[in-house]
Protein backbone atom coordinates (compact mmCIF):
# COMPACT_ATOMS: atom_id res chain seq x y z
CA UNK A 1 0.00 0.00 0.00
CA UNK A 2 2.56 2.56 0.64
CA UNK A 3 4.31 1.62 -2.73
CA UNK A 4 1.08 1.82 -4.59
CA UNK A 5 -0.08 4.99 -2.62
CA UNK A 6 3.14 6.90 -2.19
CA UNK A 7 2.17 7.37 1.51
CA UNK A 8 3.40 7.10 4.97
CA UNK A 9 1.62 4.34 7.04
CA UNK A 10 1.46 4.60 11.03
CA UNK A 11 -0.01 0.94 12.50
CA UNK A 12 -1.58 1.23 15.40
CA UNK A 13 -0.74 -1.44 17.99
CA UNK A 14 -3.68 -1.46 19.74
CA UNK A 15 -4.29 -3.42 22.99
CA UNK A 16 -6.31 -6.78 22.11
CA UNK A 17 -9.58 -8.33 23.85
CA UNK A 18 -9.93 -10.45 25.96
CA UNK A 19 -7.67 -9.02 28.29
CA UNK A 20 -8.46 -5.52 27.26
CA UNK A 21 -12.03 -5.02 26.42
CA UNK A 22 -13.35 -2.04 24.54
CA UNK A 23 -12.95 0.93 24.69
CA UNK A 24 -9.06 0.16 24.83
CA UNK A 25 -8.52 0.13 21.46
CA UNK A 26 -10.14 3.24 20.97
CA UNK A 27 -8.30 4.72 23.38
CA UNK A 28 -5.20 3.67 21.90
CA UNK A 29 -5.65 4.94 18.66
CA UNK A 30 -6.40 8.57 20.18
CA UNK A 31 -2.94 8.21 21.89
CA UNK A 32 -1.21 7.30 18.74
CA UNK A 33 -2.56 10.55 17.23
CA UNK A 34 -1.22 12.54 20.12
CA UNK A 35 1.77 10.81 19.49
CA UNK A 36 2.20 11.85 15.92
CA UNK A 37 1.46 15.36 16.79
CA UNK A 38 4.00 15.75 19.38
CA UNK A 39 7.08 13.31 17.78
CA UNK A 40 10.10 14.64 16.63
CA UNK A 41 10.90 12.03 14.25
CA UNK A 42 12.19 12.87 11.32
CA UNK A 43 10.45 10.27 8.94
CA UNK A 44 7.47 11.64 9.82
CA UNK A 45 8.70 15.48 10.36
CA UNK A 46 10.47 15.77 7.07
CA UNK A 47 8.83 13.81 4.82
CA UNK A 48 4.85 13.68 5.36
CA UNK A 49 1.95 16.62 4.57
CA UNK A 50 0.23 16.98 7.91
CA UNK A 51 -2.63 18.57 6.51
CA UNK A 52 -3.78 16.17 4.44
CA UNK A 53 -3.97 12.83 7.04
CA UNK A 54 -6.56 10.00 7.22
CA UNK A 55 -7.51 7.79 9.71
CA UNK A 56 -7.96 3.70 7.77
CA UNK A 57 -8.80 0.01 9.18
CA UNK A 58 -9.91 -2.89 7.97
CA UNK A 59 -12.48 -5.15 9.91
CA UNK A 60 -11.61 -4.76 13.37
CA UNK A 61 -9.09 -2.09 12.76
CA UNK A 62 -11.93 -0.02 10.77
CA UNK A 63 -14.29 -0.25 13.37
CA UNK A 64 -11.27 1.30 15.61
CA UNK A 65 -10.68 4.16 13.63
CA UNK A 66 -14.59 5.18 13.36
CA UNK A 67 -14.86 5.87 17.08
CA UNK A 68 -11.26 7.49 17.04
CA UNK A 69 -12.26 9.12 14.04
CA UNK A 70 -15.39 10.22 16.54
CA UNK A 71 -13.39 11.09 19.28
CA UNK A 72 -10.81 13.12 16.73
CA UNK A 73 -13.57 15.19 15.44
CA UNK A 74 -14.07 16.30 19.02
CA UNK A 75 -10.93 16.99 19.48
CA UNK A 76 -9.45 18.57 15.89
CA UNK A 77 -7.96 21.57 17.11
CA UNK A 78 -5.93 20.05 19.34
CA UNK A 79 -4.38 18.13 16.95
CA UNK A 80 -2.74 20.68 14.83
CA UNK A 81 -0.64 20.33 12.89
CA UNK A 82 -2.50 17.31 12.16
CA UNK A 83 -5.27 17.73 9.85
CA UNK A 84 -7.59 15.02 9.39
CA UNK A 85 -9.34 14.58 5.52
CA UNK A 86 -11.60 11.63 6.10
CA UNK A 87 -12.24 8.39 7.35
CA UNK A 88 -11.62 5.33 5.27
CA UNK A 89 -13.72 2.23 6.65
CA UNK A 90 -12.63 -0.92 4.90
CA UNK A 91 -15.28 -3.93 5.62
CA UNK A 92 -15.82 -2.35 8.97
CA UNK A 93 -16.65 -5.32 11.98
CA UNK A 94 -19.61 -3.92 12.86
CA UNK A 95 -22.56 -5.95 14.51
CA UNK A 96 -26.08 -5.60 16.45
CA UNK A 97 -28.74 -7.85 17.88
CA UNK A 98 -30.98 -8.45 15.38
CA UNK A 99 -29.74 -10.84 12.34
CA UNK A 100 -29.44 -9.46 9.04
CA UNK A 101 -30.20 -11.12 5.88
CA UNK A 102 -26.45 -11.58 4.90
CA UNK A 103 -25.88 -12.81 8.49
CA UNK A 104 -28.41 -15.39 8.12
CA UNK A 105 -27.65 -16.31 4.39
CA UNK A 106 -23.65 -16.43 5.16
CA UNK A 107 -24.08 -18.07 8.32
CA UNK A 108 -21.67 -20.82 8.25
CA UNK A 109 -19.59 -18.50 5.40
CA UNK A 110 -15.57 -20.51 5.65
CA UNK A 111 -13.75 -16.95 6.16
CA UNK A 112 -16.55 -15.35 8.97
CA UNK A 113 -19.02 -18.00 10.00
CA UNK A 114 -21.63 -16.28 12.41
CA UNK A 115 -20.57 -18.14 15.51
CA UNK A 116 -16.69 -16.48 15.27
CA UNK A 117 -18.79 -13.07 14.82
CA UNK A 118 -20.80 -13.73 17.77
CA UNK A 119 -17.62 -14.73 19.51
CA UNK A 120 -15.71 -11.81 19.27
CA UNK A 121 -17.95 -9.98 19.96
CA UNK A 122 -18.66 -11.57 23.27
CA UNK A 123 -15.07 -11.18 24.12
CA UNK A 124 -14.91 -7.72 23.10
CA UNK A 125 -17.40 -5.52 24.21
CA UNK A 126 -17.71 -4.39 27.76
CA UNK A 127 -19.22 -6.54 30.11
CA UNK A 128 -23.18 -6.72 30.45
CA UNK A 129 -23.65 -5.30 27.59
CA UNK A 130 -25.10 -6.66 24.23
CA UNK A 131 -24.54 -6.08 20.49
CA UNK A 132 -26.76 -3.49 20.13
CA UNK A 133 -24.23 -1.42 22.19
CA UNK A 134 -22.22 1.80 20.55
CA UNK A 135 -19.19 0.16 19.97
CA UNK A 136 -20.68 -2.83 17.90
CA UNK A 137 -23.89 -0.99 16.40
CA UNK A 138 -23.15 2.24 14.70
CA UNK A 139 -27.23 2.62 14.19
CA UNK A 140 -28.12 2.15 17.56
CA UNK A 141 -30.24 5.31 18.50
CA UNK A 142 -29.96 7.06 15.23
CA UNK A 143 -26.42 6.73 15.11
CA UNK A 144 -23.66 8.87 17.16
CA UNK A 145 -24.37 12.48 17.53
CA UNK A 146 -20.82 13.20 16.97
CA UNK A 147 -21.18 12.94 13.13
CA UNK A 148 -22.49 16.17 13.10
CA UNK A 149 -18.92 17.21 13.96
CA UNK A 150 -17.65 15.47 10.82
CA UNK A 151 -19.77 17.29 9.06
CA UNK A 152 -18.97 20.53 9.80
CA UNK A 153 -15.38 19.58 9.98
CA UNK A 154 -15.80 18.59 5.83
CA UNK A 155 -14.12 15.41 6.21
CA UNK A 156 -15.04 12.42 3.78
CA UNK A 157 -16.15 9.16 4.92
CA UNK A 158 -15.35 5.79 2.60
CA UNK A 159 -16.82 2.31 3.69
CA UNK A 160 -16.38 -0.47 1.63
CA UNK A 161 -17.71 -3.95 1.25
CA UNK A 162 -18.07 -7.18 -0.68
CA UNK A 163 -21.32 -9.81 -0.63
CA UNK A 164 -19.54 -12.31 0.63
CA UNK A 165 -19.37 -10.76 4.02
CA UNK A 166 -22.16 -11.91 6.56
CA UNK A 167 -21.48 -7.88 7.34
CA UNK A 168 -22.38 -6.57 4.31
CA UNK A 169 -25.80 -5.53 4.81
CA UNK A 170 -25.35 -3.53 8.30
CA UNK A 171 -22.21 -1.52 6.14
CA UNK A 172 -24.54 -0.57 3.57
CA UNK A 173 -27.30 0.48 6.50
CA UNK A 174 -24.48 2.21 8.13
CA UNK A 175 -23.49 4.32 4.55
CA UNK A 176 -27.56 5.05 4.28
CA UNK A 177 -27.58 6.61 7.88
CA UNK A 178 -24.41 8.74 7.22
CA UNK A 179 -26.48 10.06 3.99
CA UNK A 180 -29.10 11.31 6.02
CA UNK A 181 -26.55 13.39 8.53
CA UNK A 182 -25.74 14.92 5.19
CA UNK A 183 -22.16 13.44 5.81
CA UNK A 184 -19.76 13.29 2.69
CA UNK A 185 -19.68 9.67 2.35
CA UNK A 186 -18.86 6.90 -0.15
CA UNK A 187 -20.02 3.46 -0.69
CA UNK A 188 -18.18 0.84 -2.53
CA UNK A 189 -19.65 -2.65 -2.04
CA UNK A 190 -18.36 -5.57 -5.09
CA UNK A 191 -19.77 -8.78 -5.90
CA UNK A 192 -17.98 -11.60 -4.87
CA UNK A 193 -14.71 -12.08 -2.56
CA UNK A 194 -15.68 -12.43 1.06
CA UNK A 195 -14.11 -10.61 4.52
CA UNK A 196 -11.11 -8.37 4.16
CA UNK A 197 -10.20 -10.69 0.80
CA UNK A 198 -7.05 -8.89 -0.16
CA UNK A 199 -5.22 -10.06 2.50
CA UNK A 200 -4.78 -13.52 0.63
CA UNK A 201 -5.75 -12.69 -3.07
CA UNK A 202 -2.99 -10.01 -4.27
CA UNK A 203 -5.08 -8.95 -7.19
CA UNK A 204 -8.07 -7.63 -4.90
CA UNK A 205 -5.40 -5.72 -2.88
CA UNK A 206 -4.27 -4.05 -6.01
CA UNK A 207 -8.09 -2.90 -6.75
CA UNK A 208 -8.64 -1.43 -3.16
CA UNK A 209 -5.29 0.55 -3.78
CA UNK A 210 -6.74 2.17 -6.63
CA UNK A 211 -9.95 3.04 -5.14
CA UNK A 212 -8.02 4.40 -2.04
CA UNK A 213 -5.72 6.66 -4.38
CA UNK A 214 -8.68 8.14 -5.88
CA UNK A 215 -10.66 8.89 -2.76
CA UNK A 216 -7.70 10.08 -1.44
CA UNK A 217 -6.95 12.55 -4.38
CA UNK A 218 -10.48 13.62 -4.08
CA UNK A 219 -10.40 15.00 -0.72
CA UNK A 220 -10.53 18.47 -0.30
CA UNK A 221 -7.05 20.26 0.45
CA UNK A 222 -6.25 21.95 3.10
Amino acid sequence: MVLDLHVVIVSVDYRLAPEHRLPAAYDDAMEVLQWIKTTQEDWLREYVDYSRCFLMGSSAGANAAYHAGLCASQEADNLVPLKIKGLILHHPFIGGVQRTGSEVKLVNEPHLPLCINDLMWNLALPLGVDRDHEYCNPMVDGGSKLWKNVRLLGWKVMVTGCDGDPMIDRQMEFVDMLVTKDVRVVGHFSTGGYHVVELKEPSKAKALHALLKDFMLDAPAA
